[in-house]
Parts: C-alpha cells; structure tokens; sequence
C-alpha cells in the first residue's frame, strides 16, 4: 500500500517529468474511476504536484491566465495500488482511470493507475480536515499533535494500531510502523500512552545531554548533526525511516525494474521480512515483528513465523493476475481442510488394522495384555463386590 514515501515520490516524479511538458484539452476519466469527472479544459496547461501524508494535491494551471480557465485542484488518495505513470497515449496501461494529455505530437499521458481501484481523487484544494500534520514536511507539527494529545481515548490503543492512525501519524502505514517500532525494539501491543508518555522525560534529559555536548568547540557540523541522529526516539523515526526511502529514491522504490525493487526488500529490516513474527491487530491488519507482541495483543492468536517470498512477488507485481477461484473450489478445499483424503488416512493407518473383515477379526487377532476372564465371571465379581458376599472366585 502506497504510504508517505510513495505518495512523496510521486510528487517529485510529475513535477521531474512534467514541469516543461504543455498539457492540452480536456481531462479524460475511465468508467470506473472512483472520482468525479473533472470540468477543467485549456488549449494550453501546466500540471504541479505537492504531497501530504497520504494525499498528493495536483494544480492544473493555464499558460495564459487572462484566456484561460482557473486553475483546477485535485486531491489523491492511491488506496491500495495506486500511481502515476507517463506514457504515449496510443499505450494506455491498464486501469488508468484519469488521463491529463500532452499537445505534443505524437501525445503523451500522464495517468492516474490504479489496479485495485481503492484510490480516488475529488476536487479542490482542501486536504482531508480529520488528518493531522505530515510527518516529513510538518515534523515538529506533527509532534506537538502528538504530544498535546496524549489524553485522547485513541492513545488507550497499541502502538502499533495508534501508528496508523492518520488523526495523528498522517503517512505512516504498514510497512513503516513494523520498521519503526522493529528498530527502537518495541512491541507492537504495547500501550500506546505508555510509550509516548515516556518521551517527555528523554525530551528533557537530551537536550541537557546534548547542550552539553554542543558546547564542545572541536565539533564540526556534520558531527553535531550525526549526535541529533544517535538514539532517537519513536517520533523521530517517523520522520527519519520515510525520509530515509525518499532520499534513496530509486534505489529502492520501482516496482517495474526487479533490480531496483530488490534493493527495497533488502533495505527493510523486519516487514516480511522471513523469520520475524506475524499477528494480526485488533483492525485486522498484519504486523510483523521480532520478540513477545506485547500485553495488549489480541486473545486467542499465536505468534507465527511466515516466509513471504509470495507476498514481495505480488507486491512487486500489482498487475499480476490473481488466480481464479470458483465456489465450488472453495467449498472442496473447505472440505478437504475438515475431511483428509483417503490417501493420507491409508498413510495414517497403515501400521493399524484395515477396513472390512479385518475389523471383525480385531479381538481375535489382537494380543491381549492379560488372559481373557469370562463375561459372566466377570459380572458376578462386580455383583459379589458390591454386595459384600465375599470375595471374586479365582479363574
């Protein structure tokens, strides 16, 4: 799922590879599009990008203003899959649901590419009001959000369900959080005021640590900024893991070149990682990470340990066609899952008695342990017994 690192790549890559291209014409929307059509149309246009968490705001603007329509603004969500590619027109990938044409000639695309269809885009200008600050371009924003409100009922969650709340850690998503909390070595089902609220003592204990530290006139820039970057704390990361994805840029995000996408997989440490654990949260979200899952994890679910050598392949590949599975497959593999298949039963009994005549033979072929005592003896002993009429005869 794109998260604040994609959404901020995305950013650069239109206004990289559309700042000097001249747009023309109408805004061409798919059938399917989860969006609005838009009523924008110029003969001649520009298109800029500017990220937010997880929104990415477009401006369509006309070269002449005076002729021209107003600019028109469109905000993104990506959902699940979704992305910004250029292309030429006459190779249209598929689910572009939103094509932005260039005058060129022969004409290129800029087009909104979604495969799963959970993204969507509406008009204006406005980010999503119940979202809070980002945490890469309004970092100490979004830690004033947090700190300030560490009252709210939201921070009684995990950790690691707090973290994806957008309320407060608008870009943070699912691989970021397990990279996150992996790294400072918490759980993830830890409260989440419990580990927050401990970050007001370290604020205050570091900056006397560090002032003192500072003060030392041998200290070049780039130590004192290498001391900023020693131990930091669980916000911090939020702003630093993202940055660390966006400064490497394509080295580690293009799904289309393996290469590059293999550089992103070894860069994470603990997300799908093989070998770490798995459980899923109380929203029904996977988090992976390494240790005990903390005291408030869900009841009833075991820590298990999963290879994902599939989930990277289809996470590098959205477009993969997903294999086709019919009720009546499903039902035979539920089933299955309930009732074994006879060859597996033969394996399991192979050493026991088999089926038919054998099972009538059972008492007879079957060595007892102790010599056979009669029926009727034996009723009489436990008669006898209860009684008290004296002992059981000998056999």
């Amino acid at each position: 799922m794109p998260e604040c690192p994609e959404l901020h790549l995305a950013g650069r890559f239109i206004n990289g590879a559309c700042g000097a291209l001249v747009f023309a014409g109408g805004v061409e929307r798919s059938a399917v599009g989860r969006g609005p059509e838009v009523p924008f149309r110029s003969e001649a246009y520009s298109i800029s990008a500017i990220a937010r968490g997880k929104e990415l705001r477009l401006t369509l603007s006309a070269l002449e203003p005076a002729a021209g329509p107003p600019a028109q603004d469109l905000v993104f969500r990506f959902g699940m899959s979704g992305s910004f590619r250029l292309c030429p027109a006459a190779e249209l990938p598929r689910h572009a649901h939103l094509r932005f044409l260039t005058r060129e000639s022969p004409p290129r695309a800029l087009c909104f590419v979604d495969p799963r269809r959970f993204g969507s885009w509406r008009l204006g200008d406005a980010w999503q009001p119940e979202r809070g600050p980002c945490v890469v371009s309004e970092y100490q924003a979004f830690r004033e959000n947090v700190l300030k409100n560490l009252d709210d009922r939201a921070f009684d969650k995990p950790i690691c369900e707090v973290l994806l709340n957008q309320k407060y850690f608008n870009g943070i998503g699912n691989y970021l959080r397990a990279e996150i909390l992996y790294r400072l070595k918490i759980p993830p089902f830890e409260k989440a005021r419990t580990v927050l609220e401990a970050l007001k003592e370290q604020k205050q204990e570091r900056r006397k640590k560090v002032g003192k530290e500072y003060q030392d006139p041998s200290l070049t820039l780039s130590k004192k900024v290498k001391l900023r970057q020693e131990n930091p704390d669980l916000l911090e990361l939020c702003h630093t893991v993202p940055l660390e994805v966006i400064m490497a840029e394509k080295q580690l995000l293009d799904p289309e070149h393996s290469d590059n996408y293999a550089a992103f997989k070894n860069w994470l440490q603990c997300y799908l990682v093989p070998g770490m654990s798995s459980l899923r949260d109380h929203n029904g979200r996977t988090i992976w990470f390494q240790g005990e899952p903390g005291p408030m994890a869900p009841k009833g679910q075991r820590p298990r340990k999963t290879r994902c050598e599939k989930s990277l392949q289809l996470k590098a590949d959205p477009e993969a066609p997903s294999p086709k599975v019919t009720p009546r497959a499903s039902k035979q593999r539920r089933r299955a899952a309930v009732n074994p298949p006879k060859s597996e039963e033969k394996e399991e009994k192979a050493d026991g008695p088999r089926k038919g005549c054998a099972r009538r033979r059972r008492k007879a072929t079957a060595a007892p342990a102790l010599p056979e005592v009669p029926l009727c003896v034996r009723r009489s002993c436990r008669i006898s017994a209860r009684r008290g009429k004296g002992t059981a005869p000998a056999v």
